[in-house]
């Protein structure tokens, strides 16, 4: 089983966004060593907690700073952006790092209503929902998919460089599942966002996949919470950060992430319990390696799953480096030599 990382950049409470993006790229030297797949960095705006609104910066670091896994958005938010733009800076890291590149696309504002009008650059209207029409658009422009007649077609996109990044389409909803089959691409379930979905849009997408060319297959990543500790006791007392701060989040409160004391105070004994869920399986999964590995291999079997993405929010950011460590044992992934 494939493993890779979705990380968004957390912000702990005593330290800053600068601090949060240090150990952003402390980690993926981390994973690169470890043997991980992939390294997807969050776009999150307006968030005092999460501290990286543009992906594609930190990825031009983070394929500095790395060797071999491969590096992409988890994801870049196309309703805020010109499909044109998005198309010429993933070419750029394209052609930094050739066959490293992975564009991932979400519909989501990753903010506030404000924080999208924000973004806009015409705010005398409200935007139209032509999600589906920039994907095609962007498809287009990365593999030269418009046809003689249209005017786009006389454009020669720059840097023109051989291939070009892979695209997956992320989401936590039948819709997203339904465009991805539609366009044959690959698709990534952000389980850890909302489990209430999760078998229907993934057996959705690929009952209902249709190949862009020949070869193409449904190919799923399953993107979900897990925190990996010494025992199951310390993992779910760590977990106790990432359940006040998604609280806080819904109601609006968009501070650091707080420490396990602190969750403690604000969830009184159910702390450590796990939390209520709509869905089969829960968001986040904690505990001791073994256990752990085991649980998520049955979600990954069950859902016909290629590939775990797995997201770690904890106060501690050597507490967060020790999990994914351990979750690299539990797996036997193979370490790079450096």
């Amino acid at each position: 089983m494939k493993l890779s990382i979705i990380d968004q950049s957390p912000v702990a409470e005593g330290f800053t966004p600068a601090d949060a993006l240090r150990n952003t790229i402390e980690l993926a030297r981390l994973a690169d060593r470890l043997g991980y797949e992939r390294y997807w960095i969050a776009e999150h705006h307006g968030i005092e907690a999460l501290a990286s609104p543009a992906p594609e910066i930190l990825m031009a670091r983070v394929g500095a700073e790395t060797s071999a896994i491969r590096i992409g958005s988890g994801a870049v938010l196309l309703p805020h952006y010109s499909p044109f733009k998005v198309a010429e800076t993933f070419r750029v890291l394209h052609a930094l790092y050739p066959d490293r590149i992975d564009l991932g696309l979400g519909r989501a504002p990753g903010g506030t209503q404000l924080d999208a009008m924000a973004l806009r650059r015409d705010r005398s209207r409200a935007m139209p929902d032509d999600f589906g029409q920039q994907l095609v658009e962007l498809l287009a422009w990365l593999h030269g998919g418009f046809p003689p007649e249209h005017a786009f077609s006389r454009i020669r996109i720059s840097p023109a460089m051989p291939g070009a990044p892979a695209v997956w389409l992320l989401g936590s909803s039948p819709w997203s599942a339904s465009a991805a089959a539609q366009l044959g691409l690959p698709y990534a379930f952000a389980h850890f966002i909302d489990q209430r979905s999760t078998r229907t849009a993934i057996e959705h997408y690929r009952s209902h996949f249709v190949a862009a060319e020949a070869g193409d297959r449904p190919r799923v990543i399953l993107a979900l919470g897990a925190i990996c500790a010494a025992s199951d006791e310390e993992a779910a007392w760590l977990l106790g950060s990432a359940r006040l701060f998604r609280r806080r989040i819904m109601q609006g409160d968009l501070r650091t992430i707080p420490t396990p004391e602190e969750a403690r105070i604000e969830l009184g004994s159910s702390v450590t319990a796990s939390p209520p869920g709509d869905g089969e399986w829960p968001r986040y999964f904690t505990g001791e390696p073994e256990r752990l590995r085991d649980q998520l291999i049955d979600m990954a079997s069950v859902l016909n799953a290629d590939e775990l993405m797995i997201v770690t929010i904890v106060h501690d950011h050597r507490a967060r480096m020790r999990s994914y460590e351990l979750l690299a044992q539990a797996f036997a992934l193979a370490p790079r030599k450096p």
